[in-house]
């Protein structure tokens, strides 16, 4: 069955549709060591502050009439947090992820288990993945990247488990670690991004695929601005990114802005605290 028209909080022209989201609340959120150069153990992180910050994320796609899933968090695991890392689901398919980092190893099984347990079709990846942080779905494509968590490998492996083109984008600055810090889908055939996050052969092959994107720049991507959530009408994203947040809404987008500073300082922000269940066509 088609996923339901979403009702009065949609702007313009342009209508989203409702979608179905797995997120992880952060009661053992902390930043005790440093695998990105957002994370600084001397500053920490406020954990109570965190849990207030992300419960407004999750009421703010509630409001605009999303559902959304939970999964137990477990102590020890402070990233579990950002959800959008632990699988990649298309079409009730689920790839799970292989972290490049000790400290998030246990997190892939964990999620993996989830969506076994309620009858998903699952794959245990061969390849270091680290989910939908790296694999981004549109319509007809998934845009994969590269150069620091994911390997390409793993993007020829969820091609051949989901069945979608995987087009590989490979990212080139550290502070866009992963492909949902430095670019976020639109709708199903368009994108906004960050092009300095990328090597120039990606630059190029992102023009030539979207020749109507819409360019962040450099001080909104600074924010996390691009680890924005769109449902086609209705875009989630970090406060901060005021550029893009009003490009967006010239374009006719509803905005609806949150404030994740506490999650920032481990590198998140509205998707990586989001995975989006895809279930099977027609289910």
């Amino acid at each position: 069955m088609p996923l339901a028209t979403l009702p009065a909080a949609t702007s313009g022209d342009r209508t989203g549709t409702a979608r179905h989201y797995l997120m992880c609340r952060p009661e053992f959120f902390a930043v005790t060591y440093a695998i990105n150069p957002w994370m600084d153990p001397d500053q920490g992180a406020d954990t109570a502050q965190a849990v207030r910050q992300w419960e407004e994320l999750r009421a703010a796609y509630e409001r605009l009439g999303h559902k959304v899933s939970l999964i137990d968090p477990v102590d020890g695991l402070p990233d579990m947090v950002f959800a959008a890392n632990g699988a990649l689901v298309v079409d009730g398919r689920v790839y799970g992820a292989k972290f490049t980092h000790a400290e998030r190893t246990a997190e892939g099984p964990a999620y993996l288990r989830w969506f076994a347990d309620r009858s998903f079709e699952t794959m245990e990846p061969t390849h270091t993945n680290e989910g939908e942080g790296d694999f981004l779905t549109l319509d007809d494509v998934v845009l994969a990247g590269t150069g620091f968590r994911t390997d390409v490998a793993a993007h020829v492996e969820a091609q051949e488990f989901v069945g979608r083109p995987v087009v590989t984008l490979r990212l080139i600055d550290p502070r866009f670690y992963h492909l949902d810090t430095a670019l976020f889908p639109l709708d199903g055939h368009n994108v906004a991004y960050y092009p300095g996050a990328f090597s120039e052969g990606s630059r190029n092959v992102l023009r030539r695929m979207f020749p109507d994107a819409v360019i962040a720049t450099e001080e909104d991507a600074a924010v996390l601005g691009l680890n924005a959530v769109s449902d086609g009408a209705n875009v989630v994203i970090n406060a901060e990114a005021t550029g893009l947040s009003r490009e967006l809404e010239r374009l006719g987008y509803n905005v609806v802005r949150v404030e994740l500073s506490e999650l920032r300082k481990a590198g998140g922000g509205p998707k990586c605290c989001t995975l989006e269940i895809r279930e099977a066509t027609g289910a």
